[in-house]
């Protein structure tokens, strides 16, 4: 399996940029806890063997707890080293049981590059409102203690299997790339392959949210290796996720308005489509700019079909989503 460190920059990534402030977990991180159980396999504490001697790490079994409001907190500090998924459930819900298991079984196949925590919402019901969670079963994760969110109601493993995957280039552009109970044949902790110099460079930068650091670093690298598919995706992503990082609920309320009401204000649409591409409605934003391209010529014609061209590198060039655009694309310019 290639290594989350070397993977691009994840389009999803600036999901963690637009949750920020959006669910305050602060209230459930002050209450006062009793003593925690502790995360099998995570730094210092033993994975907990099975019965036959095994422990899930060594099988690949998922690393799962059941969160309490004893060990959240642990569970937060812990998203800073591995991504931890959150499977908020409860009785009364027909299937939520059974999703739970189908998630411990595919987490488990991360070789402890995911955490599982399964919390029942009516034993814990501050965090479903922490999480503004309207039904259950519902996943979230934890990236760097900030949410992001999953999926809520059933869901295919297929489809499950695709958003975890997700999670992990999302926390390995965050600097989340840490494994819990993960070892090599003689025991020692398996490390991941260096990414190479101005990679690791624009990793660094993301992770104290410099994007303009983590572009420059990407620019160098293209400059130097013109193929490199991965510079190109990463500088699209982080020049995405630098043009959201000002934007507070707020102006971007206000974007959307100007939008609306100014359909041929580029900068508007252009705006708007990076918001869209970011809360993971990624048909509406590539829609926008095709529709804008559609309607308009010259230079803010070829400035759209280039932040387009963009756009579908931070998807990813062979998403489905992406190859419609490309056809719509292709008739309106033809």
């Amino acid at each position: 399996m290639t290594s989350p460190a070397s993977r691009p920059v994840p389009p999803a990534a600036a999901n963690l940029l637009n949750l920020r402030g959006a669910v305050d977990l602060s209230s459930l991180k002050q209450r006062p806890a009793p003593p925690a159980a502790a995360v099998p396999g995570a730094p210092g504490v033993p994975a907990v063997p099975a019965a036959d001697g095994h422990t899930a790490a060594d099988d690949g079994r998922a690393l799962r707890v059941d969160v309490t409001e004893g060990n959240f907190q642990e569970l937060v500090e812990l998203s800073a080293q591995v991504p931890v998924v959150i499977a908020l459930w409860a009785a009364y819900s027909p299937g939520s049981a059974q999703l739970v298991d189908v998630l411990e079984q595919i987490v488990g196949n991360y070789d402890g590059g995911l955490v599982l925590g399964a919390a029942d919402v009516e034993a814990f019901p501050q965090l479903a409102q922490a999480f503004q969670v309207e039904a259950v079963p519902t996943a979230v994760a934890l990236v760097k203690g900030q949410p992001v969110p999953l999926f809520q109601g059933g869901a295919e493993e297929q489809q499950i299997r695709a958003l975890l995957d997700e999670l992990v280039k999302i926390a390995a552009a965050n600097g989340v790339t840490g494994r819990i109970g993960a070892a090599g044949p003689d025991g020692a902790e398996a490390e991941a392959p260096p990414l190479p110099p101005l990679h690791q460079k624009a990793f660094d930068a993301i992770e104290a949210g410099d994007y303009a650091e983590a572009a420059a670093a990407f620019r160098q690298a293209l400059l130097e290796m013109p193929a490199d598919a991965e510079a190109k995706a990463g500088l699209a992503q982080v020049e995405l996720m630098g043009r959201l990082q000002p934007l507070s609920a707020a102006d971007t309320d206000a974007l959307r308005q100007q939008a609306a009401d100014q359909p041929d204000d580029l900068q508007a649409q252009l705006g708007v489509a990076d918001v869209d591409i970011a809360g993971g409605h990624v048909e509406d934003g590539l829609g926008r700019v095709v529709a804008f391209i559609g309607r308009n010529f010259g230079p803010e014609r070829e400035t759209a079909r280039v932040r387009l061209l963009e756009l579908f590198d931070v998807v990813g060039i062979h998403d489905d989503r992406v190859a419609k655009a490309r056809q719509n694309l292709a008739r309106v310019l033809f």
